[in-house]
């Protein structure tokens, strides 16, 4: 009598053992390890038989292959173009991931509707609202023409029929984790179940060169819900970031493979739906409602300077001292408070330290090190910062103030928002109408307070 043969399959990462694992070796979490079927073994077997069974392909000199010459059309929305690089692929496979109510659907309903109304024919493929529900949306996004195509559906081979039989220009998937395939004897959202179908929708779109948006839920630590192989199987990844109570709304790239991924789309969630924002002056500060604690800095997202405002609070600690961030760093942070500490003589060992970088939007740089700095300094001495003055620069472990990229475009922005004074590591290559304080180490901050 044969042996039955076992095979254990993490749900996170795909990796496949013969034996159950409490901890999976390829991507490290827990329990997720889950025992295939006799079915699921047979499918896999199948799948890797008829793979093999293709000819192989032949290798070229790359002296030889000439370069892709890519394409691209407009979404209808700056904001979207500007994270994918200039706009929309054909053939491409696009994911775009955010927490319940970030605005996920209410976008690509949006998208689907601007490029209907040039008469494109689109698909909006819906696995979680009924046609009525989403009728209901496009009149508030004034999204109706009659080349935008409701499909409720969840089985894969009833999309890809109606994909294959008529010609769409633009499909939207909502969601991915709602979609099964018959030919695949698993559970959806599984890791089999989503590499089938989004090998079926990537081939799809390659072969048809028609761009696919692909909606994805994110779980509670801000990854993708389901399996890590969806982010590696698609072209590209954005990410909707914000609080979900407040107007503003970030979409950011983390994958793309025919741009950059420094850029970042602001949005702005109203009546109408999600809409580009018109302007980014105060929309991360209020001026008038600046108090101790709070210090305004420029960073740069992608190609576009933006006015923040830092706020920190620094208060009496009665036991252990807390160290919290929201939006920056909480490793940096600390580093920043013991640099504090040793230059400056500060006791703050013995009090609490919160930051906060308001508006929702996280620093991912170094530039915004100064404010930090002196919001925690003006916080801990209970004295308000002038209205007028920015601060910008890099704080390394020696104390001393680095210069950051882009000085010029960003006291471009402090001039163009109205503002007239800036502490600075260095004199400014262009000059500028902003009066420039240069403080070149921590303790000549000190000199603005």
């Amino acid at each position: 009598m044969a042996k039955k043969r076992t095979l254990f399959e993490c749900q996170a990462c795909g990796f496949q053992s013969p034996r159950w694992m409490g901890k999976c070796t390829g991507c490290g979490e827990w329990e997720t390890m889950v025992e295939l079927s006799t079915e699921q073994i047979k499918f896999l077997k199948e799948t890797a038989t008829a793979s093999s069974a293709r000819p192989a392909s032949k290798a070229k000199p790359i002296t030889q292959i000439g370069e892709d010459n890519i394409i691209r059309f407009s979404s209808g929305s700056r904001e979207l173009d500007l994270v994918l690089g200039g706009g929309i692929v054909p053939g491409s496979l696009t994911l775009i991931g955010g927490s319940p109510g970030i605005g996920k659907s209410t976008l690509l309903l949006k998208i689907a509707g601007n490029l209907a109304q040039r008469s494109q024919k689109v698909l909006y493929v819906s696995g979680e609202e009924s046609a009525g529900q989403i009728k209901m949306r496009a009149n508030r996004l004034n999204a109706n023409h009659d080349q935008l195509y409701l499909l409720p559906e969840i089985n894969l081979q009833s999309v890809l029929t109606e994909i294959i039989n008529e010609s769409y220009k633009f499909i939207v998937i909502d969601s991915i984790q709602t979609l099964y395939s018959d030919t695949t004897p698993s559970a959806p959202g599984s890791v089999t179940q989503v590499r089938t179908i989004t090998f079926e929708l990537m081939r799809i779109a390659k072969s048809l060169h028609i761009p696919i948006f692909i909606i994805g839920h994110i779980t509670k630590d801000g990854s993708i819900a389901g399996p890590r192989v969806l982010e590696h199987m698609v072209d590209t990844v954005l990410y909707f970031e914000g609080d979900t109570n407040s107007e503003l709304r970030l979409l950011r790239g983390f994958k793309n493979r025919f741009g950059s991924t420094n850029e970042v789309g602001i949005f702005e969630m109203n009546k109408e739906g999600l809409n580009d924002a018109k302007s980014m002056a105060g929309k991360f500060f209020d001026k008038e409602k600046l108090q101790s604690g709070s210090a305004l800095t420029v960073i740069m997202e992608g190609s576009r300077p933006i006015i923040v405002e830092v706020q920190a609070l620094v208060s009496e600690s009665y036991g252990h001292p807390k160290r919290s961030s929201t939006g920056f760093d909480n490793n940096r942070l600390t580093m920043l408070l013991a640099l504090l500490e040793k230059k400056l003589d500060l006791p703050l060992g013995t009090y609490d330290v919160f930051i906060n970088i308001s508006g929702g939007i996280k620093v991912n740089e170094p530039s915004a090190d100064l404010a930090i700095i002196a919001a925690i300094l003006s916080s801990y001495r209970d004295r308000e910062l002038s209205t007028e003055t920015l601060f910008i620069g890099e704080v390394s472990l020696t104390g001393e103030i680095r210069e950051v990229s882009g000085l010029t475009q960003r006291l471009k922005e402090i001039q163009t928002q109205g503002f007239t004074k800036a502490v600075i590591p260095n004199k400014p290559i262009e000059t500028t109408k902003i009066k420039c304080f240069i403080a070149d180490e921590v303790s000549k901050v000190m000199e603005w307070m």
